[in-house]
């Protein structure tokens, strides 16, 4: 379970150990949790339980070209190749943080894993020192499960302490934003048929 995996650190323990917080997932709701890692990294997970066929969301989730028209705060989605399971993807992203326009491009690498409903990502090179993580559509309890596991380390001066919370509301509408798409996909093919 996804909870169990980050866990307060015992009374005496090292004070660098990461710090988590959770929220009760109930269907239809966000769960989130954020670890502080050392060098200014942070791990967030971000988790959502809903009733929608897992097919939808894998549709949505590797519509690499699309998913600049339907998740926030992303610019520009644009397949660059593909080799078997493993595609390249550049992505530009923009927001105003603070009164002030933050910019970031990745080209990620990501490998598609369809019986697992698993979608690992890896930048290649991009405007962070560190991002990479994981997309999961799983089931759990006759719900659909969809996880977004994210790995951050910001360039040296970029204050990651006071964008966290962004990031966390940010992966909350990401996930939303991937609901919502599958949700409108799975409504106009009902309605054509």
């Amino acid at each position: 379970m996804l909870s169990s995996q980050l866990t307060a650190p015992p009374s005496g323990a090292d004070p660098a150990p990461a710090e988590a917080s959770v929220e009760v997932c109930a269907l239809d709701t966000i769960q989130q949790e954020m670890e502080r890692l050392p060098g200014g990294t942070r791990r967030l997970a971000v988790r959502l339980r809903l009733d929608l066929d897992p097919q939808w969301l894998w549709a949505v989730l590797t519509d690499y070209d699309s998913l600049s028209r339907f998740i926030p705060n992303l610019q520009s989605s644009r397949l660059l190749w593909r080799r078997a399971n493993v595609v390249g993807l550049e992505q530009e992203g923009a927001q105003t943080f603070m009164g002030m326009r933050f910019k970031a491009r990745v080209q990620l690498e990501l490998t598609e894993h369809m019986e697992e409903g698993r979608l690992s990502f890896v930048m290649a090179k991009g405007d962070f020192r560190r991002f990479e993580g994981t997309w999961q559509i799983g089931a759990e309890a006759g719900a659909t499960t969809l996880l977004y596991e994210l790995t951050v380390q910001g360039c040296v001066g970029m204050p990651i302490g006071l964008i966290e919370q962004r990031l966390r509301e940010d992966l909350a509408a990401n996930l939303r934003a991937v609901q919502r798409e599958a949700q409108r996909r799975a409504s106009v093919l009902e309605a054509s048929a």
